[in-house]
């Protein structure tokens, strides 16, 4: 409504509306947090509407009207670096309920990049409730595109996609785009297929649906901010009778490290009435982080705080939800009511409080992650999700015998979860238990020709067996399957130098060095391969790099001195 016909003619709806404070659709209550992009009129912005539209809602003077809003129907953030949607539309169906579905979106990457932000446009606002966008790296998303005959398959769950390290991102009517967090980029794997998944409202006849996707990159040095996306999950509490109107449930979590609060994001379904959110602090002083007395599935959003919040170690984050299964409710969708428990379709129930939150550095992530993931296990014990995620957080701490424990747990609740054979097939060859892991390993490929991480980790055991051309085949696979598979094009690279087929490892050594350019041994060995093919002053430039990296490193030195003497 950007003029003043466009408002005449419904000035008493507006009036109604902002009098019950439907509108603006702003649903946190003032006084439990400040936020960026907040959608609030004042009690005196009220009534001003009020008394205006009683006295005949005069024009004005059009020369004192303010300027028009930037950017509509344009990128809110500027242009992006690269703009991504859907290879053809999509024909949202003519059908009386909701409908989710999960739209494989490729990247025309050829090499790895951090991406800064990301900015959704939903293709046709008015039938589209909301989006979320999450990577798949493994593309395995792929498979499932295939069902039905239209882009895109059904459903809220998004299979081996995952949400980048520590973002929220989505799409709701007015949601203000995020410009990211200043250092805490994060990385887009070459060859990734983006998934978004969106939550669309038919019309009761066909409508075109053609969403994009606007990627604004950075330089890898801005990645150094580690960030986690801390989800309380209280679904295990939902099962709620007919009639109640007040069922309450609550949950909390403790803090083992300390973090900075960036954002908030409540999600419930229909039955949600309201949420409170907040943390104690080990003092015992409680501070608020979130409030919604009229909970409305339709107009959620993802609340940033106007200013981070930091909240120290042992401090613990509370979530409070209550919820409406009368027929009172006119969110009901079950008439009469039903019991309603937790499940991801809309006319079941969710619990959760998800909170974006910075670390201090990656080893305190790991620390929460670790937590969380225990947290959640002790809620869904045979969750083969969450078994897998607990796995990879005591593998990248080092515990190997622990997380090969959590993976095979995934694996006998799901015995076809390709990253838990790649992770325990790897762990196993860091264990010696070659035999074992060649299994895992070769049943991720069975499952997924395009496991370039058991295709990498077969070609290591090739190599350590002497089967050299076993070993080459492996590495090309890990490449098809990820082109920018640096540790991949190093190792294929140190083959094809040891068995004197040089310019080829001087190629695959250049492509590793592209993609690992912070790696000395890399340098070292693109600088090895160079010298023996002549190219001593490119040569000698590489091993400088490698002892620039790593000034202890003997082998770069020792090559260096080498030429230099020689020279």
């Amino acid at each position: 409504m950007l003029d003043y016909q466009s408002v005449k003619t419904r000035t008493r709806t507006i009036a109604e509306v902002t009098r019950n404070a439907v509108m603006p659709p702003w649903l946190p209550e003032p006084g439990y947090g400040s936020f960026l992009g907040e959608r609030r009129l004042t009690p005196q912005q009220r009534d001003l509407l009020q008394r205006w539209v009683d006295e005949g809602a005069a024009e004005g003077n059009p020369m004192e009207l303010p300027p028009a809003p930037s950017n509509l129907g344009g990128w809110q953030l500027g242009t992006p670096d690269l703009v991504v949607g859907l290879p053809r539309a999509y024909t949202l169906p003519a059908e009386s309920s909701d409908i989710w579905r999960n739209f494989v979106v490729p990247l025309p990457l050829t090499s790895s990049r951090h991406v800064r932000t990301v900015e959704l446009r939903p293709g046709n606002a008015k039938y589209v409730h909301h989006a979320q966008m999450a990577v798949d790296d493994l593309r395995t998303s792929r498979r499932r595109d295939q069902g039905d005959g239209q882009p895109g398959f059904e459903g809220m769950e998004m299979g081996d996609a995952y949400m980048p390290d520590g973002s929220l991102i989505g799409w709701t009517p007015g949601m203000h785009p995020f410009p990211g967090v200043k250092g805490a980029a994060w990385k887009l794997p070459a060859g990734s297929d983006l998934i978004l998944q969106l939550h669309m409202l038919p019309s009761g006849k066909p409508e075109i649906i053609e969403p994009s996707i606007g990627l604004y990159f950075a330089s890898e040095s801005e990645s150094r901010t580690p960030l986690y996306v801390l989800m309380l999950d209280a679904d295990d509490q939902l099962d709620i009778p007919p009639g109640v109107s007040d069922f309450v449930l609550e949950d909390r979590f403790e803090l083992p490290v300390d973090v900075r609060v960036h954002a908030v994001y409540p999600h419930a379904h229909f039955l949600g009435k309201s949420l409170s959110a907040s943390a104690t602090l080990p003092d015992g002083l409680t501070r608020p982080l979130l409030r919604i007395d009229r909970w409305d599935f339709k107009w959620q959003d993802v609340y940033r705080l106007s200013e981070p919040m930091t909240l120290p170690k042992g401090s613990s984050v509370h979530m409070r939800w209550v919820y409406d299964n009368s027929a009172g409710n006119a969110a009901q969708q079950h008439h009469p009511p039903v019991r309603i428990r937790s499940g991801n379709r809309s006319s079941d129930e969710m619990a959760h409080l998800q909170l974006q939150v910075e670390l201090q550095s990656p080893a305190e992530r790991l620390q929460l992650q670790e937590a969380h993931f225990r947290y959640l296990l002790r809620k869904q014990p045979r969750n083969a999700r969450v078994l897998y995620g607990l796995g990879g957080a005591l593998k990248d701490q080092g515990r190997l015998p622990e997380a090969a424990e959590l993976y095979r747990r995934a694996l006998a609740v799901a015995p076809n979860h390709v990253s838990a054979h790649i992770n325990l097939g790897a762990v196993l060859l860091q264990t010696g238990r070659l035999g074992e892991a060649v299994d895992h390993l070769r049943t991720a490929v069975r499952l997924d020709s395009n496991a370039a991480g058991a295709h990498y980790n077969l070609a290591v055991i090739s190599a350590s067996q002497g089967n050299l051309s076993q070993a080459v085949e492996h590495y090309r696979e890990a490449i098809r399957a990820r082109s920018d598979y640096g540790e991949a094009h190093n190792n294929l690279g140190q083959i094809y130098r040891a068995t004197r087929r040089l310019e080829e490892a001087v190629g695959h050594l250049r492509q590793a060095a592209a993609f690992l350019p912070d790696s000395a041994d890399v340098h070292n060995n693109l600088g090895e391969s160079l010298r023996l093919t002549g190219r001593t002053p490119e040569a000698i430039e590489h091993f400088r790099r490698a002892i620039a990296i790593d000034p202890n490193h003997a082998d770069a030195r020792r090559n260096f001195e080498s030429v230099a003497v020689s020279r």
